[in-house]
C-alpha cells in the first residue's frame, strides 16, 4: 500500500527492507537485458515485467522499492529514437509500475525513483570508474531533466546510486535542489575507497549537515565492504546508513559470465541494523529468496521498523 509515514518517520522507527538486483530478477522471468538501455528498455517493451519483478521483492518482504530507472535518461532514449515526451512519460512509468506492484499489501511500501550514474547512461562500465572528465555543473545539467520527471510521479524518495566519485555525488546533490523529493546518497566502493580511488570519509561527509539527504551509504559492491562502509557512513554524516551490496559474484566483461560464490550472508543485516543502517537490501545477483531471509534475520534480531 501507498505509506502513510514519510520514509524519514519510518527509519526513526527502525531498519527498512530494500529490494534485491531487478535486472537478476527480469532475468529469471525469461526477459533478454542485452540491450544497452538494459532493463529500462522494459518500460517501453515489457511494462508487465517489471510490475512483477517489483511485486516478487514485494512479496519477499521489501518494504522498499527500487524503480526500473536506474539507466533509463532522455539522452538513451533518443539513442533509440525516443522523443523527450515519451522519455519523461516512461520514466514516470516506472514510480507508476513500483506503486502499482505494492497495491496489493496491506503493508506500507515505499518506492524509490533510481537515479544511476553519468556513467550508466555510457553503457560501458565507467560508472564503476567515474572521473569521465565532467564538471559539476555538467553533471548536473545532465542530471536534473531525468530528476525533475522522476520527482513529478511522486515517488517517496530518490535513490542517488551507484555514485563512483565525489564529483558527481556534488552534481547530484545540486540537482536535486528544489525537486520536493528526499534523496538518499549511495556509492559504489572498492577497497575502502569511492572507485575513483577517493577517500570515502570525504565522499560521504559531502552530504553531512544536507537536511535533504535521508540516508547515505554504499551499494554495488563486495558484500565485506558493507560492514566497514556503514560504521564510516554514520560516523562522519551522523544520518541513517543505507546499505545494499552485490551478491559477491565477479563480472567478467570478456566472457560475459558471472564469476566466483556467493559470499552475501543475509544474517550480516543484524550487524549492519546495530551499527546503524535502516536501509538493507542487496543489488546485482541478489535475488527474492535472499532478501526474504535478510527480513527474517531483521526481524528475529529486533532491528526491522
Amino acid at each position: 500500500m501507498k505509506p502513510v509515514r514519510t520514509l524519514a518517520e519510518a527509519l526513526g522507527a527502525g531498519a527498512l527492507v530494500l529490494d534485491g538486483g531487478l535486472s537478476n530478477q527480469l532475468e529469471a522471468q525469461g526477459c533478454d537485458l542485452s540491450d544497452a538501455l538494459w532493463s529500462a528498455r522494459l518500460l517501453a517493451d515489457g511494462p508487465e515485467q517489471i510490475e512483477a519483478a517489483h511485486a516478487a521483492y514485494v512479496r519477499a518482504g521489501a518494504r522498499v522499492l527500487i524503480t526500473s530507472s536506474y539507466q533509463a535518461t532522455f539522452e538513451g532514449f533518443a539513442r533509440r529514437g525516443v522523443d523527450r515526451e515519451e522519455a519523461a512519460r516512461l520514466l514516470a512509468r516506472s514510480v507508476e509500475l513500483a506503486r502499482a506492484a505494492a497495491a496489493g499489501v496491506a503493508e506500507e511500501v515505499w518506492v524509490a525513483g533510481s537515479v544511476g550514474p553519468y556513467g550508466a547512461m555510457l553503457a560501458d562500465g565507467s560508472e564503476y570508474r567515474g572521473r569521465y572528465g565532467l564538471s559539476v555543473r555538467e553533471l548536473e545539467a545532465f542530471h536534473r531533466p531525468r530528476i525533475e520527471a522522476l520527482a513529478a510521479a511522486g515517488p517517496d524518495v530518490l535513490a542517488l546510486e551507484t555514485v563512483p566519485d565525489m564529483t558527481e555525488a556534488e552534481a547530484l546533490l545540486r540537482a536535486v535542489e528544489g525537486c520536493g523529493v528526499p534523496v538518499w546518497l549511495s556509492y559504489t566502493v572498492e577497497g575502502g575507497r569511492t572507485r575513483a580511488g577517493q577517500d570515502l570519509a570525504e565522499a560521504f561527509a559531502v552530504a553531512a549537515g544536507n537536511d535533504r539527504v535521508v540516508a547515505v551509504g554504499v551499494n554495488c559492491c563486495d558484500p565485506a565492504e558493507a560492514g566497514p562502509a556503514v560504521d564510516l557512513a554514520v560516523a562522519v554524516t551522523g544520518k541513517p546508513a543505507v546499505v545494499y551490496p552485490n551478491s559477491g559474484e565477479r563480472w567478467d566483461a570478456h566472457a560475459r559470465g558471472w564469476r566466483g560464490g556467493v559470499a552475501f550472508d543475509p544474517d550480516r543485516a543484524t550487524d549492519w541494523a546495530a551499527a546503524g543502517a535502516r536501509l538493507i537490501g542487496g543489488c546485482c545477483r541478489v535475488g527474492p529468496a535472499t532478501i526474504s531471509a535478510l527480513g527474517s534475520s531483521l526481524v528475529a534480531g529486533g532491528g526491522a521498523g
